[in-house]
């Protein structure tokens, strides 16, 4: 990413790990002032004292779960005037739809689906009247095709893609940028995080974070609406395409693998 911020003041959630770190560190490296948010206040206190210190940028911390309904509201309070929101908070869970409790399930489509979809709405609107801001909402190659065992994961990525493609264009006039950003394997806590055991050879082909949120940075300052993270994805779901759509389904149930079995009961 090659963008000179500073003056410019970014929000970036999930920015405790993986990705959202990552992302953190390139808009404070181009001399944004930021607003991390994540659920873990100690790793967000450390990033916050590590960037402020080397880049001379103020950086506040929000400790938040956004897989509560009342947090987006409570984030768009808190966090102030938004030039740069970063919609990275999000989650998976390797399993069979009808054998994860309910209450999972809920919380993941409040994460990546309706938190999401509510902190855009806050923050573009207030960007519109401005006449200027940029909105990178993260969605993932799952979706670009229904995965079995994260079947309300990829369904809900392909809402991010069409949802974040169709404002795009509503907001195109108002000089509001937005973009939706569909990685691949990554190095991240994901897998680890939605129970999925993964071979290390399969891991070994991951992309890293900093090269994948430098990737999504560079088309959302771009005016890109929709950008797939490197070459290999990118063929891959060109590829896709070519493939009638009940094998599609097979080829990504095969790719995802056999879950854990299943514990019922409280979440």
């Amino acid at each position: 990413m090659n963008k000179e911020l500073k003056g410019k003041r970014a929000l970036v959630t999930g920015a405790s790990s993986g990705l959202g770190d990552a992302f953190a560190r390139k808009l404070a490296a181009a001399g944004a002032d930021l607003v991390v948010a994540a659920r873990r206040e100690d790793r967000l206190a450390s990033l916050a004292k590590e960037l402020s210190e080397k880049h001379g940028v103020k950086v506040d911390v929000i400790a938040i779960d956004l897989s509560d309904p009342a947090s987006p509201k409570q984030l768009f309070e808190k966090a102030g005037k938004i030039d740069i929101l970063v919609n990275n908070a999000g989650g998976g869970i390797h399993g069979r739809f009808v054998e994860i409790p309910w209450e999972k399930t809920a919380r993941q489509i409040q994460l990546n689906i309706t938190s999401l979809t509510e902190l855009t709405w806050l923050f573009a609107r207030d960007m519109a009247e401005r006449g200027e801001g940029y909105v990178l909402n993260v969605s993932s190659i799952g979706a670009y095709t229904p995965s079995p065992t994260y079947a309300t994961y990829s369904a809900g990525k392909a809402f991010v893609r069409d949802f974040s493609e169709a404002i795009a264009y509503e907001l195109a006039g108002k000089g509001v940028r937005v973009c939706s950003l569909c990685p691949g394997g990554t190095e991240t806590e994901f897998h680890q995080a939605a129970g999925h055991e993964l071979p290390k050879l399969f891991r070994a082909t991951f992309m890293t974070a900093d090269r994948c949120a430098d990737i999504g940075l560079s088309a959302l300052f771009a005016g890109r609406r929709n950008i797939i993270s490197g070459f290999s994805n990118n063929l891959s779901m060109f590829l896709m395409r070519l493939f009638p759509r009940r094998m599609m389904v097979k080829v990504a149930a095969l790719s995802m693998g056999e879950p854990k079995e299943p514990t019922r009961g409280a979440s």
